[in-house]
C-alpha cells in the first residue's frame, strides 16, 4: 500500500504528530482505505460521496444540486493546528460551470450535519478563485470567510491549508494567498473535497493525485532515560 498513517515524533520526543499521506492506490467508491475515511453521503447522508481510481481522488456529484459537496474526512483524533497538501490534477477547460478542489480543516461530519472549515480552489480558467468557508452544519448552511479571484489551480500545482490558532491559510505552489481568521470551530478532522455545479460527466477531469495531513502537538511523549542502570543480584 502507498498510503500510510504515522505518529512521529517531534522535537527529541517532547510531543507526538499524527500524520496521513496516500497515493490513492485503491479503487474505491466511497474512498475508505481500510476505514480512515468517512464520506459525505454515506455517513452524512445530504452530500455526496468521494471516490478513487487510478491513483485519482474525485468527486461524485451530478452537477445539478447546489451545495452537496462530494466530501470524505479521516477518521481518528486529530490535533487542532493541522495542515492540509494535494497535487492537483485537471484537465478542465474554461466554461461556465463551478469545478473545485477542496480541502478541510477541523471538520465533523454525521447525519444531516457536516462543521469545519473549507478551502477550495477553483480549477476552471474561466473563473479562477480561492476561498475559505466555514460549513454551519446543516445542509447548503455555510458562511464566507474570505475570497480572492486572483488565483485558480492548474494540473500539477500544490495546494495546502493550514489552521493555526483562529488563523486560517491558503497556500498555492508555496505561497500563501488567503487568510481568514474565525474560531467557531477549534478542534475537529482533516479532509478533503470536489465541487461541481452547473454541469455533468466531467467529475475525473479533476481531483487530486495525492494527499497529506498532519496535525499539531496531540500529547507529550515520555523522555527517554539518559542512562540505564543494572543493579547486581
Amino acid at each position: 500500500m502507498i498510503f500510510s498513517f504515522a505518529l512521529a515524533f517531534l522535537s527529541g520526543a517532547e510531543a507526538i504528530a499524527a500524520t496521513y499521506t496516500t497515493k490513492f492506490p485503491l479503487t474505491e467508491n466511497p474512498i475508505s482505505e481500510n476505514g480512515h475515511w468517512i464520506n459525505g453521503g454515506t455517513t452524512g447522508l445530504d452530500w455526496t460521496n468521494v471516490r478513487t481510481t487510478s491513483r485519482l481522488a474525485y468527486g461524485t456529484e451530478t452537477g445539478s444540486t447546489n451545495y452537496d459537496d462530494s466530501t470524505a474526512l479521516l477518521t481518528g483524533t486529530w490535533g487542532p493546528n493541522q495542515t492540509v497538501q494535494a497535487t492537483v490534477y485537471t484537465t478542465v477547460t474554461g466554461n461556465s460551470n463551478f469545478a473545485e478542489v477542496e480541502l478541510r480543516v477541523r471538520s465533523s461530519l454525521s447525519a444531516h450535519n457536516c462543521t469545519g472549515y473549507e478551502i477550495n480552489f477553483s480549477v476552471n480558467p474561466s473563473n479562477p478563485y480561492v476561498q475559505i468557508v466555514r460549513w454551519n452544519g446543516a445542509f447548503g448552511s455555510f458562511t464566507l470567510l474570505n475570497a480572492t479571484g486572483s488565483y485558480g489551480a492548474k494540473n500539477g500545482d500544490v495546494i495546502k491549508a493550514t489552521a493555526n490558532g483562529n488563523t486560517i491559510t491558503a497556500y498555492l505552489n508555496g505561497t500563501a494567498v488567503l487568510t481568514a481568521t474565525d474560531s467557531t470551530y477549534p478542534t475537529g478532522s482533516p479532509g478533503m473535497g470536489f465541487y461541481l455545479q452547473g454541469g455533468s460527466g466531467i467529475n475525473r477531469n479533476y481531483g487530486f493525485t495525492n494527499f497529506t495531513a498532519s496535525d499539531g502537538t496531540v500529547s507529550k511523549a515520555p523522555n527517554p532515560p539518559t542512562s540505564l542502570v543494572i543493579s547486581p543480584r
